[in-house]
């Protein structure tokens, strides 16, 4: 089974900055023990602010203003709400402050 994408969602927010998400259905290995592999970013400026992947080889992990830390997979759903409540945190800090 080839990885099929189940969610491409890409907008730019009201300050202009790229929101995208893609998330695929794949096959059950050791490093998608779930089945799904994927990738969320929001860019601002051309650079990546918040980030969440399970890049091969460091497994689930998340980017906030250049740090890295690992995250818990729990399904798509808490993925997309994680992934949205930072964003939303990142654009406090920055932009309603």
């Amino acid at each position: 089974m080839k990885a099929l994408l189940i969610r491409h969602d890409r907008f730019n927010d009201t300050y202009g900055n790229i929101v995208e998400m893609k998330i695929w259905s794949v096959p059950i290995t050791e490093y998608t023990p779930y089945g799904v592999k994927y990738s969320l970013v929001y860019i601002v400026n051309g650079k990546r602010v918040v980030g969440y992947d399970n890049e091969r080889g460091k497994g689930d992990h998340r980017h906030i203003d250049g740090e890295q830390a690992s995250y818990v997979f729990i399904d798509v759903d808490a993925l997309v709400d994680d992934f949205i409540a930072d964003v939303e945190e990142f654009i406090g800090r920055y932009y309603e402050s």
